[in-house]
C-alpha cells in the first residue's frame, strides 16, 4: 500500500515555514549563531527559532514547546491543509503522531527557579497538563481538531522519526485514513548543560564528519507532514521505514553500528528498494567523535552507487527529538526541488565515503534519512516519488 504527503511544513533556525527554508538554502546561509542563551555561560552556537511575541497558546497550555508547536503549525497553510482532510473523513479516522524530547521542561525549570523564592510551587505552575511528554502532542490534537488515535514518541533523537514507522503502520492497518506526524523540542537550561556535562557541545559551529570535529551544536525546530492512503498527481510518497533499538549504552553508539544497520537494511525492505536506489541519503552526522565514526562505518559499508551523501545539523543544530522531522522535509524538499543541501562548515572530511560538502542541484528519485539516538534508538525512512 502506498502512504502520500499531502502537505509540510518545517521551522526552525533557518526561518519559519519553507519559503523560509528555501532562501536560507539557496543563500547558503546557516542558521546557527553564538547569541548567549539566558541562565548559561556554555560557549556554544545554537540553532535557535526566534517566536515572535504575537504567538499565544492558551495559560493552561503555555510553554515554550507548545508557542514553537503553535508558530510552526502556523506556516504554509499546514492547518487549513489538515481542515480539508478532517472533512473528508470519519471524526476518528484522522491520526496524530508527535516526536519530543524536551516537551515542556523549560516550565518545569521555570517552576524550580520559582521555587527558591517562594518555598513552594506557585499556583499558575501546578498544570499537569503541561509537566509531561505528551503536552505538545495534546496541545497540537486540540489546535488541529484531531479525534483519532493520538501519541507522544520519545524515543531520544530517532523520535520524529519513528513517527512515520507508526503513521505507516496504522495506515497499512486500516486504523486511520489520514495522520499527522511530527515533531518538536525547544531548547532549554537542560539541553544546554545536560549535553554539556557529557562533553559533547562544541564552541565552534558544528562539523559533521569533518577531521577536527568537536561535538554538537544544539538546536529547536517544530515541524509536521500530512500523510493519507490517498493520491493526488504530483504527490511524494513515504516509501518504508525501519527501526532498531540495540541498547549497547546510554549515550554510546554500538562501535559496529549493529543497530544503525538494521534500520537502514529495514527501512529499504519496507521500501522494496536496494540501497543502489537511493539518490541522496541524508546522515544523522551529530559532529561527534563517535556518532560520526561508527554512522561513517556502517554507510561505508552499505553506500551503493553514486549516491549524494550530506549531514545537515550545521545548518539547522541538532534539535534532538524534532530532527527527524527537520531532516525528513530537508529529503522532501530535495525530492520536490532537487536541491540537496551540503554538508556545513566542514572542509576536510574523514567519513570513509564520499561526502557532499557543498549544494547541488540534481534530480532526486528515492531519498533516505537516518536518526541514531541515545539508548541505541534508530530509525531510517525512505520517501519517493
Amino acid at each position: 500500500m502506498s502512504v502520500y504527503v499531502k502537505a509540510y511544513t518545517l521551522t526552525s533556525a533557518l526561518g519559519a515555514g519553507i519559503g523560509a527554508l528555501r532562501a536560507s538554502l539557496r543563500a547558503n546561509r546557516t542558521g546557527l549563531d553564538d547569541r548567549e542563551w539566558p541562565g548559561s555561560d556554555v560557549p556554544c552556537f545554537l540553532g535557535r527559532v526566534d517566536l515572535p511575541e504575537s504567538v499565544e497558546v492558551p495559560p493552561d497550555r503555555w510553554s515554550q514547546n507548545t508557542r514553537l508547536v503553535e508558530f510552526g503549525l502556523q506556516q504554509d497553510s499546514f492547518a487549513d491543509a489538515v481542515a480539508e482532510v478532517r472533512e473528508q473523513v470519519e471524526h476518528d479516522r484522522l491520526g496524530l503522531v508527535l516526536g519530543t524530547s524536551t516537551s515542556a521542561i523549560d516550565r518545569t525549570e521555570e517552576a524550580y527557579r520559582r521555587l527558591e523564592d517562594d518555598s513552594e510551587f506557585l499556583p499558575r505552575y501546578r498544570q499537569p497538563e503541561v509537566h509531561n511528554p505528551h503536552a505538545p502532542t495534546a496541545f497540537a490534537a486540540e489546535r488541529l481538531g484531531i479525534e483519532g488515535p493520538r501519541i507522544t514518541v520519545s524515543a531520544a533523537c530517532a523520535s520524529s522519526a519513528k513517527v512515520f514507522a507508526i503513521a505507516k503502520r496504522w495506515l497499512e492497518q486500516d486504523l486511520v485514513d489520514a495522520v499527522v506526524v511530527g515533531g518538536a523540542d525547544s531548547l532549554c537550561l537542560s539541553v544546554i548543560h545536560g549535553f554539556h556535562s557529557l562533553q559533547l557541545v562544541s564552541p565552534e559551529p558544528c562539523r559533521p564528519f569533518s577531521e577536527d570535529r568537536m561535538g554538537i551544536s544544539l538546536g529547536e525546530a517544530a515541524g509536521f507532514v500530512l500523510l493519507s492512503r490517498q493520491a493526488a498527481p504530483g504527490d511524494l510518497r513515504l516509501l518504508g521505514a525501519g527501526e532498531s533499538c540495540d541498547a549497547h549504552h546510554m549515550s554510546s553508539s554500538h562501535p559496529e553500528g549493529l543497530g544503525a544497520r538494521l534500520a537502514m537494511e529495514r527501512a529499504l525492505a519496507d521500501a522494496g528498494i536496494s540501497m543502489s536506489e537511493v539518490d541522496y541519503l541524508n546522515l544523522h552526522g551529530t559532529g561527534t567523535q563517535g556518532n560520526d565514526e561508527v554512522e561513517g562505518k556502517v554507510c561505508a559499508a552499505m553506500i551503493e552507487g553514486d549516491v549524494l551523501a550530506s549531514a545537515t545539523k550545521g545548518w539547522t543544530g541538532h534539535a534532538l527529538g524534532a530532527s527527524g522531522i527537520v531532516e525528513a522535509v530537508l529529503c522532501l524538499e530535495a525530492l520536490a526541488t532537487g536541491l540537496v543541501p551540503g554538508t556545513r562548515n566542514t572542509t576536510t572530511p574523514d567519513a570513509p565515503f564520499d561526502l557532499l560538502l557543498e549544494n547541488v542541484r540534481r534530480p532526486i528519485d528515492v531519498a533516505l534519512t537516518n536518526s541514531f539516538g541515545f539508548g541505541g534508538s534508530n530509525c531510517s525512512v525512505a520517501f519517493g516519488r
